[in-house]
Formats: C-alpha cells, sequence, structure tokens
C-alpha cells in the first residue's frame, strides 16, 4: 500500500486522534497532506476543530472528577497546574480559549480548569472558539507549508511523499522528546 493510499484511508481517523489528544504536528501534516490532494483541508479543518473541542472538554472533566489524583499520579501536570492558575486568574474563561495555543498546556489547561472553578458552559464555549481557531490557523499552516514547499523546489512532485514521511518521523521525534523530557524533570541545581 502507497503513502497516498494510507493516509486516503486513515487520514481522517489520524487527525481525529492526533487532534483529540494534543494534534499541532498532526494538523499540521494533515493540512500538507490536503495541499497534496490526499485529503481535503475543509474536512481536515472541521475534523480537527471537532476532536480538539472533544478532547479539552474530555480533560475538562477529568480533572472536574479526578483532578486531585491526577495531579498526584502526573507530577508534569501538577508543575503545569500553578501556571494554568494564573493564567485562569488573569484571563478568566478567555484562557480556555488560549491555553491550546501554549506549549505544555494542552492537556493540562483543561484538567487544572476542571479542576478549579470554572464552569462547564464556561469553559466550553470558549474552548469551542478556540479549537477552531487552532484547527483553522494550524490546518491551513500546514497547507500553506505545502504550497511553499511544491513551489520553492523544482520538482517537488517527485520528493512530496519523501518530505512528508520526514516531517512526520521529525515530528514523532519532536513529541516524544519532549514527552520524555516532562516525565523525567532535570534535578535541582545545588
Amino acid at each position: 500500500m502507497t503513502l497516498s493510499a494510507l493516509i486516503a484511508q486513515f487520514g481522517y481517523p489520524a487527525v481525529f486522534i492526533g487532534c483529540f489528544l494534543e494534534g499541532e504536528t498532526v494538523l499540521v501534516l494533515a493540512g500538507f497532506a490536503a495541499h497534496l490532494g490526499y485529503l481535503g483541508l475543509p474536512a481536515v479543518i472541521a475534523t480537527a476543530a471537532v476532536a480538539g473541542f472533544c478532547g479539552d472538554q474530555t480533560f475538562f472533566e477529568i480533572g472536574r472528577r479526578f483532578g486531585p489524583r491526577v495531579f498526584d499520579r502526573w507530577p508534569a501536570l501538577a508543575r503545569a497546574r500553578p501556571r494554568v492558575e494564573r493564567v485562569v486568574a488573569r484571563f478568566g474563561a478567555y484562557a480556555a480559549f488560549g491555553l491550546r495555543f501554549l506549549v505544555g498546556m494542552r492537556i493540562a489547561g483543561p484538567i487544572a480548569m476542571g479542576a478549579g472553578r470554572m464552569t462547564r458552559v464556561g469553559f466550553a464555549v470558549p474552548n469551542a472558539a478556540g479549537a477552531l481557531v487552532w484547527a483553522c490557523l494550524f490546518g491551513a499552516g500546514g497547507y500553506v507549508f505545502g504550497a511553499v514547499f511544491t513551489r520553492t523546489l523544482e520538482h517537488a512532485r517527485r520528493y512530496e511523499e519523501w518530505a512528508f514521511a520526514v516531517v512526520a518521523v521529525v515530528g514523532a521525534i519532536v513529541v516524544t522528546v519532549l514527552h520524555l523530557r516532562s516525565r523525567h524533570p532535570p534535578p535541582p541545581a545545588p
């Protein structure tokens, strides 16, 4: 099975799962795939927006139900909690819109907000708006990257699948390194 056939068959489910959990790398790649004609950009954006909204709502509910236990179990989330609380104290419900754009806050933010005093509706409305803006920006960004790539390189069609695979591998490595670093913080300075 070719890469284009895999993307055509599993692209939208991969976008949904990736954007439900975290998603920037997956969404940029999906935008790139849309430029290549493997996926449709409006469908990529819609899938990402719905998945991003559903993911953050799920993490919010986890925070409401299990907040203290989640922070006890995952110290990286507990370390992010004070930052989230400062942002919420300063911006209120608008924090639900903006935290998805801050590195390391996509999962910690909704959990901390759910564990705090934010209401479901107070979180859901700005979360929906943020998910839509986020999906548009990163999906279109991937699409534009694909356009620039194909215009910049002569004979780019020969290398598109390779470039897509390289970006996917680099993205997976970055996500893995960031995940491992968050699980094993550096020792405190003496």
